[in-house]
Parts: structure tokens; sequence; C-alpha cells
């Protein structure tokens, strides 16, 4: 590892980059710290929770919560490829990061982020099934169709990761090896690339506006077909039950998409780095927190499902 008090930049950026992090004295590191630390476990706890609790309950076996186990395991891990790192660095005097280490962090979270925006219409399109056409949902959600589904998810991700690795970190950064950031992502790489980083931002609006903008009509066109089915129903504690279930489901996506359109899909999104980093909190730590909490509390078959467990582990 190259020393740092040699001033041999050139060589040095090669080999490493610091993780600026957030600007504060002491006080504001602490803070941040403790709020990290709460998002973290909170987003361990409650994702590990769903996940546990929709394996051992056999009444939660059907192809909507085999999506939502999935969300679980992927909130757990990309909230995971960051988090520790992060907090490791608030009281780190150097903020270290190994180029090889920015790299693998910035591909696991690319592919783990890109997946998730699949798995959201994904679900979307599996509300629809059930809903709309129920008498063929048990055929076309299927087990084997629905493990289909997910694994498309990540070779999406993967592809998407892949594309966005390799271009961004061919990249010569020769200017600093100071990241602007709390983990390495695309905007802030971007910005200390000492050659023209016009392809690379073309390359990422396109990609991320065109997985984004064709997620969200899935979405959009789904809960549309949902909507209209909902209304014409003559049963109203159906109408409520579906309607909490898709509400919970609405309120996840808006969330994701909402974030990571402001983060990536916009011209401009690399300029501001305090914003995006306020944005990057909300979409690595808070949104993963929130999911199970969205889908748990307005969730009676969970709510049963966690009593259920509760009285078998009591019981025992």
């Amino acid at each position: 590892m190259q020393n740092h008090g040699d001033g041999n930049l050139s060589e040095l950026s090669l080999q490493e980059f610091v993780l600026v992090g957030f600007e504060g004295g002491l006080e504001t590191q602490v803070l941040l710290f403790a709020v990290f630390l709460v998002l973290y476990m909170v987003t361990v706890l409650g994702n590990l929770t769903m996940i546990v609790v929709i394996t051992l309950d056999a009444r939660l076996h059907s192809p909507m919560y085999f999506f939502l186990k999935n969300l679980s395991f992927l909130d757990l891990c990309y909230s995971s490829v960051i988090a520790p790192k992060a907090l490791a660095n608030f009281f780190s005097s150097t903020k270290v990061i190994t180029f090889a280490g920015c790299a693998t962090q910035f591909f696991f979270f690319s592919l783990l982020v890109t997946t998730e925006g699949f798995l959201l219409a994904v679900m979307a399109y599996d509300r629809f099934m059930a809903i709309c056409k129920p008498l063929r949902y048990p055929v076309t959600m299927r087990p084997s169709a629905c493990a289909r589904l997910v694994v498309g998810t990540y070779c999406g991700g993967c592809l998407n990761s892949i594309v966005q690795t390799s271009l961004t970190f061919r990249l010569p950064f020769c200017s600093s090896h100071r990241i602007d950031h709390f983990f390495c992502d695309v905007p802030p790489l971007l910005r200390i690339a000492c050659t023209n980083t016009a392809l690379n931002e073309l390359v990422m609006f396109g990609i991320c506006g065109l997985i984004i903008v064709g997620t969200t009509l899935v979405v959009l066109i789904s809960y549309g077909y949902i909507t209209v089915t909902i209304l014409r129903m003559s049963s109203g504690t159906g109408r409520h039950k579906v309607f909490s279930t898709c509400g919970s489901h609405m309120t996840a996506v808006s969330l994701f998409y909402g974030t990571v359109f402001v983060m990536y899909a916009q011209p401009g999104a690399v300029e501001s780095m305090e914003q995006g980093k306020v944005v990057s909190v909300f979409y690595t730590l808070v949104i993963p927190m929130l999911n199970p909490l969205i889908y748990s509390l307005r969730n009676k078959d969970v709510k049963d499902a966690l009593r259920r467990l509760g009285r078998k582990h009591t019981a025992t």
C-alpha cells in the first residue's frame, strides 16, 4: 500500500480513494454515526424478520410473499454493501477505500439497486394477475415462473452493473483521489475523473432513464387495471383488503423510483453532491428500513403470521 506521506498522487490514486463522507466536526460525526447505526440496525432486524416469517409460515408461501421475501433480501444486502463501511469511516482518520474495494462496492450496489427496481415492477405485475386475472393466476404465477422472474431481475441488474462498473473504473482518476461521498457511486466518481465524462453521463442517464421509465410504465399500467377492477367490486371488505395490499406496494415503489430518479436519471444530477448525499441516505438506508414496516404494518397476513410464530415460540 502506498504511503500517504510521499505525495505521489498519481500512483496513490490507482490504488486507493478517500471517501470524504459528511462535513462537520466531531459532534456532527457522532450524531450521524448514531443515525446511520439506528437506521442500519432497524433495516437488518426488519428485513431478517420478514425473511424468517415468510420462510417459516406455510400460509405465506404464495407468489406475493415469495417476491416480498426477495425484496427483503435485496434491501438487507444493499444496505449492508454501504452501511458498515460508512459507519467505520465516521471515526476513521484516513477514510481510505482501496481501488478494488471501491469497484466491488460500486458493482454490488449497482447490481442490487437495479435488481430491486425490476423486482418492484414484477411485484406490480403479480398483483395485476392476482386481482384482474384470478382464474389464470395459479398457472401464470406458478413457482417455476416466479423463480424465473426473480432470476430475470438479477440478470437485468447484473447487466446494468457490469456496463456501469466497466465504464466508470476505466476512467483515469488523476486530478484527485478524494470521493465527495460516503460510498463509491457514479456521480462523485465522474467528478474526480480527469477526462471528458460526457459518454459516461449519457450512458448513466440513458440506461437509468430507460430502466426507470420501463419499470414505472409496468407499475402504472398494472395499477391502472387494478384500480378499475377494484372499483367494480361489489364487496366493500374485499375492496379495502386489495387497496391496503396495493397501497403498501405503491408507497414502496413511489419512494424508491422517486429518489433513484432524482439521483441518476436527470441531467445535472452529478452537480450537487451535498443534495446527492442526502438523497443517497434515503435510498441506501431509509427505504430498506421502511419497506418491511410498510409491508408488515399494513398487512394483516404478516401480522397474523408474526402472532402465530410468537405463540409457537412462547409455547416451546
